[in-house]
Parts: C-alpha cells; sequence; structure tokens
C-alpha cells in the first residue's frame, strides 16, 4: 500500500511542480476563455485540484501508514486529506479568479446615476459643466451639458439622461424635496 501512497504522492507532486514553474514562465494555460470566471463554480476537476488532491491522498496514506495505522485508516485519513486539498485549491483558484475582474468604470452605466453639480453646467446646450457622480462604487467626475433652459449651479442634484461621448454626460436637474417633507 505503500507503493500506491507514494505513487500519488509522487505523481501529484510533479504535477503541481511542473505547474508552478510554468506559472513562473508564463507558459501556463489558464483554462478555456470565457470559462475561468468566479461564476463558474468550483474547479474541482481541474489539473491543480486533482494534482493537489493526488498529492495530499498520497501524503496522508504515507503518514498514516508510517504511524501504524490500519490500512482503512490510512485509506479514510488519504481521502480526507485529498478531498480537503482538491478543495482549497478550488477556493484558492477562485479567489485569485475574481482579482482579475475588470474594474474599470464605464461611463454608459451612468445612465440614470444622481449626481451633484461640481462645475455650473451652462443653459440649454451652450456649453460644458462638470459633475460628480458615484459608479461602480467609485466618485467620478465627467463633463456634463443640460438640454433645459436654466443653467445648473454648482451643488445643485441632478441626475444623468444620457451619455453623449466619452467623458460628457447630459444631465437634468433633479426636484427639490425641501417642501415635500
Amino acid at each position: 500500500m505503500n507503493t500506491f501512497f507514494l505513487t500519488c504522492a509522487a505523481i501529484g507532486g510533479v504535477v503541481l511542480l511542473a505547474g508552478l514553474v510554468l506559472g513562473a514562465i508564463g507558459a501556463e494555460h489558464h483554462g478555456t476563455p470565457g470559462h475561468d470566471t468566479p461564476s463558474d463554480g468550483l474547479q474541482l476537476f481541474s489539473v491543480r485540484a486533482l494534482s493537489a488532491g493526488a498529492a495530499f491522498f498520497g501524503v496522508g496514506g504515507l503518514g498514516a501508514n508510517a504511524l501504524g495505522w490500519p490500512v482503512l485508516v490510512a485509506l479514510v485519513i488519504a481521502v480526507l486529506l485529498g478531498v480537503t486539498a482538491m478543495v482549497g485549491v478550488a477556493l484558492a483558484m477562485r479567489a485569485m479568479l475574481t482579482m482579475e475582474r475588470d474594474g474599470s468604470v464605464r461611463i454608459e452605466g451612468a445612465v440614470g446615476a444622481s449626481g451633484t453639480v461640481y462645475v455650473p453646467v451652462p443653459a440649454a446646450l451652450g456649453g460644458t459643466g462638470k459633475v460628480t457622480l458615484t459608479l461602480q462604487g467609485r466618485t467620478v467626475e465627467y463633463q456634463a451639458v443640460t438640454p433645459e433652459g436654466q443653467a445648473l449651479p454648482t451643488g445643485a442634484a441632478v441626475i444623468v439622461v444620457d451619455v453623449r461621448g466619452h467623458d460628457t454626460v447630459e444631465v437634468v436637474s433633479l426636484p427639490s424635496l425641501d417642501g415635500v417633507l
């Protein structure tokens, strides 16, 4: 039984080491494009997870045998360590993949967002001012125009109704709630 555990530990370890070396030199392939996203669930049957499972299965079995435990106990220990390693590697990979998300703020998401005038916005598309908005959890500043007849002063509450360019939004004044409450 020791030979079986040793073989599993050696094969799993070699594959893990090869993945580490390939990753260090940039030659490692991370899977099918479009399929390595955190929403794809746990990838328990990836090469990394399987090789970690095999390596820890072998090491757990060898350790239990070295302690003189019965073969059945050694197998249970080996399986538990192997499954734990597979799940651990899959969870670690999922966590790392979440860090690869593109965090760029997209101006297209500004429509419907409320904000505040930072630099006065001239009336009726007469020029640009600036507004600050909160998009994707970040405070951003965009150039702003308004189709309304009145200019929007600094501090005015506005809502984005359209995107006019890569850095320009169209805004309208939000009605005041002072008399409502």
